[in-house]
């Protein structure tokens, strides 16, 4: 049965009745608010009020009969990962990383434009000097064919987001490892079947959450197991980045990812933000998403920027987009945290990520990268520091006050002192990589657990919990900011688990 997105993304149906993917993005019946509701595709409860602790839990599945967790899956050990990519504009990073290591091989690469397939293949022969891939392309459906060859371990999906479930659904079924560009899924009934895939299949599907990986996240995550921070209570992170004119670009992601804007009002693109903020109190393992409360602003930017650049000489006058230009979604967990989400690609904003985490020892905030620690002394750093001689002191030297951010020395000491190993082994290799080399780390690391056989940094859990506040901001905006339960795509498993330990390579 051939597999693509439905008009309920997540239920495959049958190849002779399928629209192309245009077609299906504007006839979506969850184009529009109030479709959210008629649609049912969600499977998070509204909450009337306040929910309780055990508000996500609620909204929890039960394990289909003969599936089996996977939270700590092991795999049969691998000489080599043989890898495949669908999708050869943002896959071509992963194409290279993965034609780069030496426990790897890229054995096919595919995209409907066959054009664009050649040209990654040709670079990685020509860069590598390794074999040629096998190219597929041609038609929309034509991965497919790639995926049912035996020998490939692990595809890379980095296609639209509307194939993402299909393809991964797809990719497990044929016994292969799924690793999925964000976000993982649209829905969350789409998260649901990714989950049980992963579990009835027993192949990991993986997120990949390349912002888990630079230098600064690795850092915190290191510090935070180190109790640096004490207790955590709150973080802030977002995807705020102009990229009007990249929507209306029709040979990339403009292509597609502007439909979004007139499908859904809420945050459209979480994982960015939020995978960071999620390790470091791991959720998933220790505690968990419990519900949501989300709102966005007017809608202005996008329909200005097409009103006075007029691109692609007009074609887009007639289309009207629902998304708020910002998104503010606030998440409570269940013990107790919170986390605030934010989304904005439709103002002349800097892009940042916030990344900011504060507990009871320390607090960081990023972009620009700012630190203070309470007990300064415990890590080597002075209660003194130079500066502005205060009012009738008569020195040089101030009393360091509880709200300064360290200096840059100060913090360049810190980053030397509790270093990620995993950081400090692959940086140099890492120099010139995407997004300050966390696309190597991010690569290196997924697939050598995948030929060592053992359970990757994040699991088919996470990219579930993650990727559903796309559809679960939205109800909650369609709402009135109602809050909405979130589920808890572990089955309650997150109350034992313990996190990947802190290791290199």
């Amino acid at each position: 049965m051939k597999t693509e997105p439905s008009k309920n993304p997540g239920t495959p149906i049958q190849q002779d009745s399928l629209p192309s993917r245009r077609e299906f993005l504007k006839s979506s019946v969850l184009a529009g608010a109030g479709a959210l509701f008629a649609s049912g595709s969600a499977s998070a409860a509204i909450l009337p009020g306040m929910p309780s602790a055990g508000g996500a839990a609620s909204v929890t599945r039960p394990r289909p009969a003969g599936q089996r967790p996977v939270y700590h899956l092991t795999t049969k050990p691998l000489e080599k990962v043989r890898v495949a990519v669908i999708g050869c504009h943002r896959g071509l990073s992963h194409a290279m990383a993965s034609s780069k290591f030496e426990f790897s091989e890229l054995v096919a690469v595919c995209d409907w434009r066959t054009d664009r397939a050649e040209l990654v293949a040709d670079r990685v022969a020509k860069e590598t000097g390794r074999p040629r891939p096998k190219v597929y392309g041609g038609t929309q459906h034509v991965w497919e064919q790639m995926a049912d060859r035996d020998h490939i371990d692990a595809i890379y999906i980095a296609t639209p987001w509307e194939w993402h479930a299909p393809m991964a659904l797809g990719v497990m079924e044929r016994g292969k490892h799924a690793l999925l560009e964000v976000s993982a899924a649209v829905t969350v009934d789409e998260c649901w079947q990714l989950v049980d895939a992963s579990e009835r299949h027993q192949k990991h599907c993986v997120i990949l959450e390349n912002c888990c990986y630079y230098e600064d996240v690795l850092l915190l995550q290191n510090m935070i197991r180190q109790g640096v921070f004490g207790d955590l209570l709150h973080g802030e992170c977002a995807y705020i980045h102009d990229l009007r004119g990249m929507l209306f670009n029709l040979d990339r992601e403009g292509e597609w990812r502007r439909n979004y804007h007139y499908l859904y009002n809420g945050n459209l693109y979480p994982t960015h933000g939020l995978g960071p903020i999620a390790q470091y109190m791991n959720i998933g393992c220790g505690d968990q998403f419990s519900h949501l409360v989300s709102m966005s602003t007017m809608e202005r930017g996008l329909t200005q920027y097409r009103d006075k650049h007029q691109p692609n000489g007009g074609i887009h006058a007639g289309e009207s987009y629902i998304c708020g230009d910002m998104n503010t979604t606030i998440i409570r967990t269940v013990q107790g945290r919170t986390i605030m989400v934010q989304h904005d690609i439709v103002t002349p904003r800097p892009i940042t990520k916030l990344n900011l985490i504060s507990g009871t020892g320390a607090t960081f905030q990023g972009f620009p990268s700012r630190l203070v620690i309470a007990d300064r002394e415990r890590y080597g750093l002075s209660a003194k520091v130079s500066g502005q001689v205060e009012l009738g002191t008569g020195s040089g030297m101030r009393t360091r006050r509880p709200h300064d951010w360290m200096s840059d020395e100060e913090l360049a000491m810190i980053r030397k002192k509790f270093a990620h190993p995993l950081w400090t082994a692959l940086a140099e290799q890492a120099k010139g990589a995407g997004h300050g080399g966390a696309d190597y780390l991010m690569n290196y690391r997924l697939l050598d657990r995948i030929r060592r056989g053992q359970t990757p940094d994040s699991v088919v859990y996470d990219a579930a919990a993650w990727s559903c506040i796309l559809e679960l901001s939205a109800i909650s905006v369609a709402s009135g900011s109602m809050p909405v339960g979130v589920p808890d795509f572990s089955r309650g498993a997150w109350t034992n688990l313990r996190p990947v330990p802190i290791a290199g390579i």
